[in-house]
């Protein structure tokens, strides 16, 4: 309500690393939100009573995104298939069981477990008085006491012995298939050619996959894939489509591997790879013109390794070769290495479809 009276918004959200709160004022009005953020720190209020119905509408939320979306929900599964004990196993909002149960105590244990000095990053962004905004940040947090240090999360993810399937069954009109590997983020040299290698097969109408199952073999409905090194551990590139009514799931998957085998025998051609650079250089500083955008990928470096990952990342791209593109396919996009999630459609809660003899999980 501050915020709003002074002319502002204001929104939170939580990714994979980090939750993260933002304020939109003007400049002469920015000490409101850095005042009101240091008392957030220290003197939040968690009535019971509150927090039951801020749960309630979480759960909603969940029940919106992802139980009723299938899609998402195979995308859930993959992930806790794919990973044993890397962190990104766990859904950003929670398994509903857990949300069910979590009570005011354990929201309070975390909140002073973590909403410390030593575990917050401040961003600001715009037509600022660099000096005074310091001063005022150091006037509202410098009082908040250090917290104990937090060990961060080691990823030892045990190694993969095959490939995994999980299968889900839901209401939904057609099929679906995601076919995930395990990649580096962006502080490993290889991220930068798994970035254009996603950008061939899946950057636009004219790209690899789009080509093939879309306009000449007329099989899937949609399809593409997908890969984001922007986070603080490894995570997964995928493949994923959508078979066109009376199509094959199967064949839609088996065309998706196609095209990584043709990779993997023989390097895009120079222009395909310049074209995936250039719309990933187009996007990357196009997406800056929104100050928001600006100050999320300003926070999102910091944390991952430094803020001046923003300036190497597009050096990175610029230098990626053709034979890096291939070398980075038959690298990791592999079949020992993969977890697929399919979606098996239910018309009706009555009409149990019929999945092969594999475990849904193994």
């Amino acid at each position: 309500k501050i915020i709003k009276r002074a002319g502002g918004v204001d929104n939170a959200g939580t990714t994979k690393d980090f939750t993260f709160y933002y304020q939109k004022l003007a400049p002469d009005r920015l000490h409101l939100s850095i005042k009101l953020e240091a008392d957030r720190m220290r003197n939040l209020i968690m009535d019971p009573d509150e927090t039951l119905s801020e749960r309630d509408v979480v759960m909603e939320e969940r029940r919106m995104r992802y139980e009723d979306d299938p899609q998402n929900l195979v995308y859930e599964e993959v992930m806790a298939a794919a990973f044993k004990s890397h962190p990104y196993r766990w859904p950003v909002i929670g398994w509903m069981p857990d949300l069910k149960t979590i009570t005011r105590d354990n929201l309070w244990k975390y909140y002073r477990a973590r909403y410390i000095p030593n575990n917050a990053l401040i961003v600001v962004a715009g037509n600022i008085d660099v000096e005074a905004i310091m001063k005022k940040i150091k006037k509202e947090f410098g009082p908040i006491p250090k917290g104990p240090e937090i060990e961060l999360f080691k990823v030892d993810e045990p190694l993969q012995r095959g490939e995994r399937r999980v299968y889900v069954e839901k209401e939904a009109e057609l099929p679906y298939v995601m076919c995930a590997y395990k990649t580096p983020n962006v502080l490993h040299e290889d991220s930068y050619a798994l970035d254009v290698l996603a950008g061939v097969l899946s950057g636009g109408k004219s790209s690899r996959i789009y080509r093939s199952l879309i306009d000449e073999q007329r099989i899937a409905l949609s399809a593409g894939a997908g890969y984001s090194s922007f986070n603080k551990y490894p995570n997964l590139f995928y493949l994923y489509g959508t078979p066109l009514p009376g199509k094959n799931i199967e064949d839609v998957e088996n065309a998706l591997y196609a095209e990584i085998e043709k990779i993997q025998r023989e390097a895009p051609s120079e222009r395909e790879v310049q074209k995936a650079k250039n719309q990933i250089e187009a996007d990357f500083i196009m997406n800056q013109d929104s100050l928001f955008y600006r100050v999320m990928l300003m926070a999102q470096f910091e944390i991952i390794g430094g803020r001046d990952l923003k300036e190497t990342y597009l050096e990175g791209i610029r230098n990626v070769t053709s034979e890096e593109v291939r070398q980075v396919a038959e690298k990791y996009l592999v079949k020992d290495q993969r977890t697929v999630g399919t979606l098996i459609p239910l018309k009706n809660n009555n009409d149990k479809a019929q999945i092969s003899n594999h475990d849904k999980v193994h």
